[in-house]
């Protein structure tokens, strides 16, 4: 059997942009852009990387198209669905991305242009019009959207920016968090036994999700549903809370 699942989340107040990929318990985040060209020279098919802090309410502004947004969540201990989970609120990454001849990434939808227009504020897993966003806009090379490669290369590259928070927040006293949310799995033998059918995309370039990454809500590590044939997989409900899926 596996053991519980507890969710801590730390507030951040503050975004700014700073000399290092920061972030404290006490609720500062600083952002730096000096290491988007250490990522962008590791992936050959990305030109460029632009990195914007969206503050609270400022939502009146054009965006290329969403490819995700996400918490910033990582492993303190155990894996996905298990263990302790340290997550920011109060911040979200919003990765987005378009080619340099103009083609919008993952354009079926129509999530480019004004912010306020496509982005539905206050539901699970999208962030408040009060929150903090970083804007992580890829443009890559002219062709490479129509292929897999070319998205999974903005995500990979947006994880592995993220990582660099991950790795601080590890290390974060576990008793200073803002809140603590207990997940245990109980047997109860006899009761019914309820299966949720989720269906995903699975279909290519502009479909496709990413199954039990290293990290909550995030890329490297993960296993592509087309990869896996398309078949059923079965997830704990802890594992899916834990952010085991990722829509590309």
């Amino acid at each position: 059997m596996k053991m519980g699942l507890v969710i801590k989340t730390f507030h951040i107040r503050d975004v700014a942009f700073g000399e290092k990929n920061e972030v404290d318990s006490a609720g500062l985040l600083t952002v730096n852009k000096d290491i988007l060209a250490d990522i962008c020279s590791n992936e050959p098919l990305i030109e460029k990387i632009d990195i914007q802090i969206i503050k609270p309410h400022d939502h009146d502004r054009l965006t290329n198209a969403i490819l995700d947004i996400f918490p910033i969540s990582t492993k303190a201990l155990g894996k996905i669905g298990e263990g302790i989970t340290h997550t920011l609120t109060g911040v979200y990454v919003m990765l987005t991305g378009v080619d340099s001849g103009g083609m919008q990434l993952s354009r079926y939808g129509v999530s480019y242009g004004p912010l306020k227009e496509h982005l539905c504020f206050g539901r699970a897993g999208t962030p408040g019009r009060s929150d903090f966003i970083i804007s992580f806009d890829v443009t890559l090379a002219t062709g490479a959207g129509s292929t897999r490669p070319g998205p999974a290369a903005a995500h990979r590259a947006c994880d592995t920016y993220c990582s660099l928070f991950r790795e601080r927040m590890k290390k974060f006293n576990g008793s200073s968090c803002t809140e603590r949310h207990d997940y245990n799995l109980i047997e109860k033998p006899g009761a019914k036994r309820i299966a949720i059918v989720k269906q995903v995309p699975g279909q290519g370039a502009l479909f496709d999700t990413q199954l039990l990454p290293t990290e909550p809500s995030g890329f490297l590590g993960g296993r592509s549903i087309i990869d896996l044939g398309n078949v059923p997989v079965i997830l704990t409900p802890n594992e899916y809370r834990d952010g085991a899926l990722r829509a590309l």
